[in-house]
């Protein structure tokens, strides 16, 4: 099962869902623990009720419906599916309008959306999407830039005190990076990969729950990029520089590890 999931980790997010059905057809008895532990890219719906794109994943599912934020719909419909209390609705509501701001300001677009559901210890669980989709950027801003995609997965299992005054706030954070470059001096590169951290944190609720899923969010994010730099675009620009050393006053550059 370790070894499952470490392979998992070390694969193209592209190949996630055929090596996930793989590894389910061999551990079948494994197959809750695998589920949720590996994340698969995010796919992108419309909403045709708002007009508006969301992204899906297995936390807005149910069946073969997903629920969209903007509406609070299932598509395709569905009458039974779970839908969130009124209370967390419109905390949902006013988290994805906040996580819009913050996906345009760090991100200069993609998508992002916001589910919230209740658990069984009288707290809830929030889930924080973002997609960018380096392919669609516009020709002026992509440089060598051909193809890549930045999928962020954000889930925090929320649990109050009894006196109501602070809560235990359970972060674990997914980043899925992929991108081709493409230049005629060092020809096609491919860098893909995976990274997951989790944090933990006793948090005031005198600012509410959304100013504290705020701030773990943002310096998680922080935190996942700053490894994504050291361990994957780092660990690169070593190999290459000790499989074919650049000529004396040449710099090899390879692309930032900022989101696409």
């Amino acid at each position: 099962m370790e070894a499952a999931l470490d392979l998992m980790r070390r694969i193209p997010p592209r190949k996630s869902e055929s090596a996930l059905n793989a590894l389910l057809s061999l551990l079948p008895h494994h197959s809750s623990d695998l589920l949720s532990q590996v994340d698969l890219p995010l796919q992108v719906s419309m909403d045709d009720a708002s007009m508006k794109e969301f992204l899906l994943c297995e936390y807005n599912r149910d069946a073969d419906s997903y629920r969209s934020p903007w509406s609070n719909r299932y598509f395709p419909p569905l009458e039974d599916g779970p839908l969130p209390s009124e209370e967390l609705r419109n905390l949902e509501v006013e988290a994805n309008e906040v996580f819009s701001i913050y996906r345009d300001q760090y991100y200069e677009g993609g998508i992002s959306s916001v589910y919230m559901w209740e658990d069984d210890n009288h707290g809830f669980v929030a889930c924080f999407l973002i997609k960018k989709d380096g392919s669609k950027a516009g020709q002026e801003n992509k440089g060598n830039l051909q193809a890549g995609s930045w999928d962020a997965i954000h889930v925090i299992e929320v649990s109050p005190d009894e006196d109501g005054i602070a809560a235990h706030y359970c972060l674990t954070s997914t980043v899925m990076l992929s991108l081709t470059t493409e230049n005629q001096t060092s020809g096609t590169f491919k860098l893909a990969g995976s990274i997951r951290r989790q944090m933990n944190l006793d948090l005031s609720m005198a600012e509410g729950h959304l100013c504290n899923m705020g701030r773990m969010i943002e310096d998680m994010e922080s935190k996942l990029r700053n490894s994504l730099e050291q361990v994957y675009f780092g660990k690169t620009r070593e190999m290459v520089h000790t499989l074919r050393p650049p000529p004396e006053g040449v710099q090899i550059c390879l692309p930032e590890s900022r989101p696409i």
